[in-house]
């Protein structure tokens, strides 16, 4: 029982710890005179993926590959089937209206990339150099594109306003206070959480790779379930698929470029070539809402939550 509340404090701490890293970083960065849109596309992005980052590092250093990679693969699987299956149950998305088919290349290739490295048994340096790489020309063209929609007046007059977490009358010393607390706490949860997750494992008689593609990436798929499930209720079709996109993008290139340039994770392929797959296969059903132009309608989000059931019973069997 004690373990099982070990795991709750750590999810809880790192989606606080999280939050507050966020919201004191933009303050800061928006304060010192960084533009809110290269905040918006690097801080906050990255900020929002720290309790991913914070368990694969920790796991990493720890020798728990199994849980760093689970984590990750596992997160994005739940993102697609989970993430966007249980709104579109609340209320249909009409992503109809939204045009992600760049984005969506992007995830796809992203994906391969990230599958093809997998291939040679590990995510070295020469692999993490190469995640940071293609993150880095993607931010680049993000930016080059929605500066070119300012100039072209599209974007939004108040640009604080697009930014997560801008609050221009937020004191400094709060500020301070937010970033000081997200610091000690991010690596706080993760510790927690892992610690937790491997002695499950070990209780259970299952591999730390499957607590990862489980418990610990539904845990850190819970902030983009909460956003995806309010942009849905408030028939914001855009935002609930730009952000599995957008996470699933900074999953695949961020968290396991980094981790690798710290330390070479080995890929046990045998016990992971599957979860790979469904990975690649979950992006793959996005295909009709994103070229096709359907909506996801109550019957697919049944489908794709009834997937995702069926894909972790596979797993923990």
């Amino acid at each position: 029982m004690l373990v099982w509340l070990m795991v709750v404090l750590g999810l809880v701490i790192l989606l606080l710890a999280g939050d507050m890293l966020v919201r004191g970083a933009v303050n800061l960065a928006l304060r010192v005179g960084i533009p809110a849109l290269l905040v918006s596309l690097t801080i906050v992005a990255f900020g929002t993926s720290a309790p991913e980052l914070l368990i694969s590092l920790k796991a990493a250093a720890q020798d728990k590959p199994g849980l760093a990679l689970g984590n990750v693969v596992g997160s994005n699987t739940a993102n697609i089937l989970l993430v966007l299956g249980i709104p579109a149950i609340l209320a249909r998305m009409h992503t109809s209206h939204c045009d992600t088919r760049k984005s969506f290349v992007t995830m796809i290739g992203a994906t391969l990339l990230f599958i093809l490295l997998a291939l040679r048994g590990q995510f070295d340096l020469l692999a993490g150099v190469v995640l940071l790489s293609v993150l880095a020309l993607i931010l680049l063209d993000q930016g080059r594109e929605a500066l070119s929609h300012r100039r072209d007046g599209k974007a939004a007059e108040a640009e604080e306003e697009e930014v997560e977490g801008a609050d221009p009358q937020m004191p400094w010393w709060k500020v301070a206070l937010y970033l000081v607390l997200g610091l000690i706490g991010l690596p706080f949860g993760a510790s927690l959480l892992v610690d937790a997750a491997s002695e499950i494992a070990r209780d259970y008689g299952v591999s730390e790779t499957v607590i990862g593609l489980t418990l610990v990436a539904l845990g850190t798929s819970l902030p983009e379930l909460a956003t995806t499930v309010m942009a849905a209720l408030r028939r914001q079709a855009d935002v609930a698929l730009g952000n599995v996109i957008g996470s699933n993008l900074f999953n695949l290139l961020a968290i396991i470029g980094i981790t690798s340039l710290f330390k070479t994770i080995p890929v046990d392929l045998p016990e992971l070539t599957f979860d790979l797959a469904v990975m690649l296969g979950a992006s793959l059903l996005l295909i009709p809402f994103v070229f096709l132009r359907r909506d996801i309608n109550r019957l697919w989000g049944i489908a794709l939550s009834a997937l995702y059931i069926l894909y972790v019973v596979i797993v923990l069997s």
